[in-house]
């Protein structure tokens, strides 16, 4: 199992919580780099909630 199914797992229920530590974890990105890096931030953000979305394969 890789190490993407176990966080799925973990995380499953809780996706919308999930979502908001992604946001917050970009935003922070952002205030850091002072928005030079925001338009990779926002692809990797919903790169990632788009992992989340999915189903584990059961």
């Amino acid at each position: 199992m890789s190490m993407m199914d176990k966080l799925k797992q973990m995380l499953k229920g809780h996706e919308s919580q999930a979502e908001k530590a992604v946001d917050r974890a970009g935003d922070g990105v952002d205030e850091r780099t002072q928005g030079k890096y925001a338009g990779q931030v926002d692809t990797a953000q919903e790169k990632v909630k788009d992992q989340f979305r999915e189903q584990p394969p059961q």
